[in-house]
Protein backbone atom coordinates (compact mmCIF):
# COMPACT_ATOMS: atom_id res chain seq x y z
CA UNK A 1 0.00 0.00 0.00
CA UNK A 2 1.27 3.21 -0.94
CA UNK A 3 2.11 5.51 2.26
CA UNK A 4 1.70 9.37 1.89
CA UNK A 5 2.10 12.11 4.23
CA UNK A 6 1.08 15.12 4.06
CA UNK A 7 2.23 18.22 6.07
CA UNK A 8 -0.50 19.81 6.85
CA UNK A 9 -3.68 17.93 5.59
CA UNK A 10 -6.25 19.79 8.00
CA UNK A 11 -7.27 22.95 5.74
CA UNK A 12 -8.93 23.72 2.79
CA UNK A 13 -6.82 22.32 0.36
CA UNK A 14 -4.79 19.29 2.28
CA UNK A 15 -7.52 18.13 3.46
CA UNK A 16 -9.02 17.68 -0.31
CA UNK A 17 -5.78 16.22 -1.33
CA UNK A 18 -5.88 13.78 1.46
CA UNK A 19 -9.19 12.62 0.90
CA UNK A 20 -8.25 11.64 -2.59
CA UNK A 21 -5.62 9.68 -1.56
CA UNK A 22 -7.53 7.88 0.81
CA UNK A 23 -9.83 7.32 -1.89
CA UNK A 24 -7.06 5.87 -4.11
CA UNK A 25 -5.92 3.70 -1.55
CA UNK A 26 -3.07 4.94 0.22
CA UNK A 27 -2.43 4.72 3.56
CA UNK A 28 -2.89 8.34 4.49
CA UNK A 29 -0.98 10.53 7.79
CA UNK A 30 -1.45 13.93 8.11
CA UNK A 31 1.17 16.11 10.36
CA UNK A 32 -0.48 19.12 11.90
CA UNK A 33 -1.61 20.86 15.09
CA UNK A 34 -5.43 20.25 14.09
CA UNK A 35 -6.09 23.75 14.60
CA UNK A 36 -7.68 25.14 11.06
CA UNK A 37 -10.03 21.69 10.26
CA UNK A 38 -10.73 18.34 10.01
CA UNK A 39 -8.87 15.69 8.71
CA UNK A 40 -10.08 13.60 5.84
CA UNK A 41 -12.20 10.69 6.49
CA UNK A 42 -10.28 7.88 6.64
CA UNK A 43 -6.23 9.36 7.15
CA UNK A 44 -4.60 9.31 10.13
CA UNK A 45 -3.85 12.79 12.28
CA UNK A 46 -0.58 13.18 13.52
CA UNK A 47 -0.86 15.97 16.04
CA UNK A 48 2.96 17.88 16.49
CA UNK A 49 3.44 21.76 16.44
CA UNK A 50 6.38 21.59 13.28
CA UNK A 51 7.79 24.45 14.71
CA UNK A 52 9.15 22.49 17.34
CA UNK A 53 11.76 20.53 18.46
CA UNK A 54 11.03 16.56 17.35
CA UNK A 55 8.03 17.52 15.24
CA UNK A 56 8.94 14.98 12.80
CA UNK A 57 10.35 11.89 14.45
CA UNK A 58 7.12 9.64 14.44
CA UNK A 59 7.19 9.96 10.56
CA UNK A 60 10.99 9.83 10.28
CA UNK A 61 10.45 6.32 8.12
CA UNK A 62 9.67 5.49 4.26
CA UNK A 63 7.28 7.39 2.21
CA UNK A 64 5.93 7.30 -1.17
CA UNK A 65 5.33 10.95 -1.06
CA UNK A 66 5.53 13.46 0.85
CA UNK A 67 3.04 17.01 0.12
CA UNK A 68 4.10 20.30 1.60
CA UNK A 69 1.54 22.79 1.37
CA UNK A 70 3.78 25.61 3.98
CA UNK A 71 5.84 28.19 2.43
CA UNK A 72 7.79 29.49 5.90
CA UNK A 73 10.71 28.85 5.97
CA UNK A 74 10.49 27.90 9.59
CA UNK A 75 8.25 25.16 8.41
CA UNK A 76 9.61 24.03 5.26
CA UNK A 77 13.53 23.85 6.07
CA UNK A 78 13.09 21.89 9.05
CA UNK A 79 11.40 19.01 7.20
CA UNK A 80 13.26 18.77 4.33
CA UNK A 81 16.43 18.41 6.64
CA UNK A 82 14.19 15.39 8.58
CA UNK A 83 12.39 13.70 5.86
CA UNK A 84 14.16 14.30 2.47
CA UNK A 85 16.14 11.34 2.60
CA UNK A 86 13.11 9.35 3.19
CA UNK A 87 10.78 10.42 0.21
CA UNK A 88 10.39 8.65 -2.85
CA UNK A 89 8.63 11.53 -3.99
CA UNK A 90 7.47 14.87 -2.70
CA UNK A 91 5.75 17.43 -4.08
CA UNK A 92 5.99 21.19 -2.82
CA UNK A 93 2.37 23.51 -3.30
CA UNK A 94 3.84 26.71 -4.74
CA UNK A 95 2.07 29.20 -6.00
CA UNK A 96 2.15 31.29 -9.82
CA UNK A 97 2.68 34.38 -7.50
CA UNK A 98 6.31 33.20 -7.65
CA UNK A 99 6.97 35.13 -11.09
CA UNK A 100 8.04 38.32 -10.81
CA UNK A 101 6.11 39.96 -14.28
CA UNK A 102 2.25 39.91 -14.48
CA UNK A 103 2.09 41.66 -17.45
CA UNK A 104 3.14 38.32 -19.91
CA UNK A 105 -0.14 36.34 -21.19
CA UNK A 106 0.46 32.79 -21.62
CA UNK A 107 3.79 33.07 -19.95
CA UNK A 108 5.09 29.36 -18.89
CA UNK A 109 7.07 27.87 -16.36
CA UNK A 110 10.30 29.66 -18.03
CA UNK A 111 8.68 33.00 -16.49
CA UNK A 112 11.74 34.75 -14.66
CA UNK A 113 11.13 34.32 -10.93
CA UNK A 114 11.18 37.16 -8.01
CA UNK A 115 14.28 37.43 -6.46
CA UNK A 116 13.39 36.50 -2.79
CA UNK A 117 14.41 39.37 -0.48
CA UNK A 118 11.95 39.19 2.08
CA UNK A 119 10.58 36.08 3.24
CA UNK A 120 7.78 37.38 5.11
CA UNK A 121 6.38 38.21 1.89
CA UNK A 122 4.58 35.49 0.54
CA UNK A 123 6.18 35.33 -3.23
CA UNK A 124 9.39 35.49 -1.76
CA UNK A 125 8.63 32.89 0.96
CA UNK A 126 7.59 30.12 -1.97
CA UNK A 127 10.64 30.65 -3.96
CA UNK A 128 12.66 30.08 -1.25
CA UNK A 129 11.01 26.95 -0.31
CA UNK A 130 11.06 26.22 -4.09
CA UNK A 131 14.61 26.05 -4.39
CA UNK A 132 15.79 24.74 -0.58
CA UNK A 133 13.35 21.62 -1.57
CA UNK A 134 14.94 21.82 -5.25
CA UNK A 135 18.48 21.48 -3.23
CA UNK A 136 17.31 19.00 -0.86
CA UNK A 137 15.20 16.82 -3.20
CA UNK A 138 16.58 16.91 -6.19
CA UNK A 139 14.92 15.00 -9.78
CA UNK A 140 12.21 13.74 -7.06
CA UNK A 141 10.60 16.73 -6.64
CA UNK A 142 7.33 18.10 -8.40
CA UNK A 143 6.69 22.14 -7.85
CA UNK A 144 2.68 22.44 -8.50
CA UNK A 145 2.23 26.20 -9.36
CA UNK A 146 -1.73 26.75 -8.48
CA UNK A 147 -3.34 29.91 -9.61
CA UNK A 148 -6.74 30.92 -7.76
CA UNK A 149 -8.13 27.72 -6.33
CA UNK A 150 -12.04 27.61 -6.27
CA UNK A 151 -14.79 25.34 -4.87
CA UNK A 152 -16.95 24.83 -2.51
CA UNK A 153 -15.28 25.34 1.19
CA UNK A 154 -13.07 28.63 -0.31
CA UNK A 155 -12.03 30.24 3.15
CA UNK A 156 -11.11 33.08 1.10
CA UNK A 157 -14.32 34.18 -0.59
CA UNK A 158 -12.84 35.43 -3.75
CA UNK A 159 -14.62 33.17 -6.24
CA UNK A 160 -17.97 32.66 -4.30
CA UNK A 161 -18.42 36.05 -3.27
CA UNK A 162 -19.81 36.28 -7.19
CA UNK A 163 -22.65 33.43 -6.93
CA UNK A 164 -24.11 34.76 -3.59
CA UNK A 165 -23.51 38.25 -4.82
CA UNK A 166 -25.97 37.46 -7.90
CA UNK A 167 -28.47 35.19 -5.95
CA UNK A 168 -29.86 38.56 -4.35
CA UNK A 169 -31.79 41.10 -6.07
CA UNK A 170 -31.01 44.52 -7.30
CA UNK A 171 -27.95 45.94 -9.23
CA UNK A 172 -24.95 44.51 -8.03
CA UNK A 173 -21.16 46.63 -8.60
CA UNK A 174 -18.86 44.99 -10.65
CA UNK A 175 -15.22 46.51 -12.25
CA UNK A 176 -15.37 47.70 -15.58
CA UNK A 177 -14.67 44.07 -17.23
CA UNK A 178 -12.71 44.97 -20.62
CA UNK A 179 -9.35 43.77 -21.02
CA UNK A 180 -9.95 41.64 -17.93
CA UNK A 181 -9.99 37.62 -16.97
CA UNK A 182 -10.54 34.98 -14.88
CA UNK A 183 -8.32 31.47 -14.14
CA UNK A 184 -9.51 29.29 -11.44
CA UNK A 185 -8.56 25.85 -10.83
CA UNK A 186 -11.34 23.91 -9.73
CA UNK A 187 -10.16 22.67 -5.89
CA UNK A 188 -11.05 18.86 -7.00
CA UNK A 189 -9.20 18.96 -10.18
CA UNK A 190 -6.26 20.26 -8.36
CA UNK A 191 -6.29 17.86 -5.57
CA UNK A 192 -7.13 15.00 -8.10
CA UNK A 193 -4.04 16.15 -10.18
CA UNK A 194 -1.87 15.87 -7.07
CA UNK A 195 -2.83 13.03 -6.05
CA UNK A 196 -2.27 11.28 -9.30
CA UNK A 197 1.18 13.35 -9.77
CA UNK A 198 2.20 11.71 -6.78
CA UNK A 199 1.32 8.19 -7.59
CA UNK A 200 2.91 8.42 -11.28
CA UNK A 201 6.07 10.30 -10.20
CA UNK A 202 5.67 13.26 -11.91
CA UNK A 203 8.39 16.44 -11.42
CA UNK A 204 9.63 19.47 -12.31
CA UNK A 205 7.69 22.72 -12.11
CA UNK A 206 4.30 23.24 -13.41
CA UNK A 207 1.52 25.77 -14.00
CA UNK A 208 -1.31 24.12 -12.06
CA UNK A 209 -4.12 26.76 -13.20
CA UNK A 210 -7.27 26.43 -15.07
CA UNK A 211 -8.82 27.65 -18.56
CA UNK A 212 -8.93 31.61 -19.26
CA UNK A 213 -11.78 33.58 -19.49
CA UNK A 214 -12.94 36.92 -20.71
CA UNK A 215 -14.81 38.59 -17.49
CA UNK A 216 -17.44 39.64 -19.54
CA UNK A 217 -17.86 35.92 -20.34
CA UNK A 218 -17.50 34.97 -16.72
CA UNK A 219 -20.10 37.30 -15.42
CA UNK A 220 -22.31 36.25 -18.14
CA UNK A 221 -21.87 32.52 -17.30
CA UNK A 222 -22.32 33.83 -13.23
CA UNK A 223 -25.67 35.35 -13.89
CA UNK A 224 -26.74 32.26 -16.11
CA UNK A 225 -26.04 30.00 -13.00
CA UNK A 226 -27.82 31.41 -10.80
CA UNK A 227 -30.82 32.84 -13.00
CA UNK A 228 -29.59 37.33 -11.53
CA UNK A 229 -32.28 39.41 -12.97
CA UNK A 230 -30.97 42.42 -11.92
CA UNK A 231 -27.85 44.76 -13.73
CA UNK A 232 -24.91 44.82 -13.61
CA UNK A 233 -23.09 48.05 -13.04
CA UNK A 234 -19.66 48.60 -13.95
CA UNK A 235 -17.05 50.69 -12.70
CA UNK A 236 -13.91 52.47 -13.64
CA UNK A 237 -10.73 51.80 -11.53
CA UNK A 238 -10.22 55.26 -10.58
CA UNK A 239 -13.51 55.71 -9.40
CA UNK A 240 -13.74 52.66 -7.08
CA UNK A 241 -10.34 53.25 -5.44
CA UNK A 242 -10.87 56.32 -4.82
CA UNK A 243 -14.20 55.16 -2.68
CA UNK A 244 -11.52 52.92 -0.49
CA UNK A 245 -12.28 49.61 -2.83
CA UNK A 246 -9.52 46.82 -3.28
CA UNK A 247 -8.22 44.95 -5.69
CA UNK A 248 -8.29 40.93 -5.77
CA UNK A 249 -8.92 40.21 -1.83
CA UNK A 250 -9.83 41.12 1.44
CA UNK A 251 -12.60 43.46 2.89
CA UNK A 252 -13.81 46.11 1.19
CA UNK A 253 -12.78 44.16 -2.23
CA UNK A 254 -14.02 43.82 -5.77
CA UNK A 255 -12.91 39.89 -5.73
CA UNK A 256 -10.72 38.69 -8.65
CA UNK A 257 -10.52 42.63 -9.96
CA UNK A 258 -7.01 43.33 -10.51
CA UNK A 259 -5.06 46.54 -11.96
CA UNK A 260 -4.91 46.30 -15.86
CA UNK A 261 -1.15 46.04 -15.64
CA UNK A 262 -1.36 43.17 -13.95
CA UNK A 263 -3.90 40.92 -15.38
CA UNK A 264 -2.14 38.11 -17.17
CA UNK A 265 -1.84 37.02 -13.63
CA UNK A 266 -4.85 35.63 -14.76
CA UNK A 267 -3.40 34.38 -18.41
CA UNK A 268 -0.76 31.79 -17.04
CA UNK A 269 -0.01 28.98 -19.79
CA UNK A 270 -1.46 25.50 -18.66
CA UNK A 271 -0.24 23.61 -21.25
CA UNK A 272 2.08 21.76 -18.93
CA UNK A 273 -0.59 21.02 -16.43
CA UNK A 274 -2.09 19.47 -19.38
CA UNK A 275 0.67 17.37 -20.52
CA UNK A 276 1.08 16.10 -17.37
CA UNK A 277 -2.58 14.41 -16.96
CA UNK A 278 -3.91 17.25 -15.59
CA UNK A 279 -7.99 17.23 -16.02
CA UNK A 280 -10.51 20.42 -15.82
CA UNK A 281 -13.60 20.35 -15.00
CA UNK A 282 -16.02 22.88 -17.25
CA UNK A 283 -17.11 26.57 -15.76
CA UNK A 284 -20.75 25.48 -15.21
CA UNK A 285 -19.78 23.10 -13.20
CA UNK A 286 -17.96 24.87 -11.00
CA UNK A 287 -20.23 27.54 -10.77
CA UNK A 288 -22.75 24.72 -9.26
CA UNK A 289 -20.74 22.94 -6.64
CA UNK A 290 -19.88 26.79 -5.88
CA UNK A 291 -23.30 28.21 -5.99
CA UNK A 292 -25.15 25.43 -4.11
CA UNK A 293 -22.34 25.69 -0.92
CA UNK A 294 -22.88 29.45 -0.97
CA UNK A 295 -26.57 28.61 -0.17
CA UNK A 296 -25.95 26.27 2.50
CA UNK A 297 -23.91 28.46 4.24
CA UNK A 298 -26.08 31.79 3.94
CA UNK A 299 -25.10 33.97 0.60
CA UNK A 300 -25.84 37.02 3.15
CA UNK A 301 -23.17 35.53 5.78
CA UNK A 302 -19.90 37.91 6.84
CA UNK A 303 -17.09 37.68 4.50
CA UNK A 304 -13.58 37.64 4.17
CA UNK A 305 -14.04 39.28 0.41
CA UNK A 306 -16.00 41.80 -1.20
CA UNK A 307 -18.42 44.46 0.08
CA UNK A 308 -20.98 44.39 2.39
CA UNK A 309 -24.45 45.32 1.20
CA UNK A 310 -24.09 48.70 2.71
CA UNK A 311 -20.92 49.52 1.57
CA UNK A 312 -22.44 48.27 -2.08
CA UNK A 313 -25.29 50.42 -2.52
CA UNK A 314 -23.50 53.54 -0.86
CA UNK A 315 -21.43 53.13 -4.27
CA UNK A 316 -23.81 52.21 -6.48
CA UNK A 317 -25.55 55.73 -5.25
CA UNK A 318 -22.34 57.58 -5.58
CA UNK A 319 -22.04 56.11 -9.15
CA UNK A 320 -25.61 57.40 -9.96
Amino acid sequence: MRRVLVLGGTGWLGREISRRAVDRGSEVFCLARGQSGDIADGAHHIRADRTSTGAYDEVKTEWDDVVELASEPSLVEPALDALAEHAAHWTLVSSVSVYMRNDEPGADESAQLVEPHDLSHYADAKVAAETSSARALGDRLLIARPGLIVGPGDPSDRFGYWLARLSRPGPALVPTPDRRFVQGIDIADLAAWIERAGREGVTGAINAVGDVHRMQDFFSAAVEATGYKGELVPAEDEFLRARGVDYWAGPRSLPLWLPETDTAFMQRSGSAFLAAGGILTDLEHTFARVLADETSRGVLRERRAGLTPADELAILEAAR
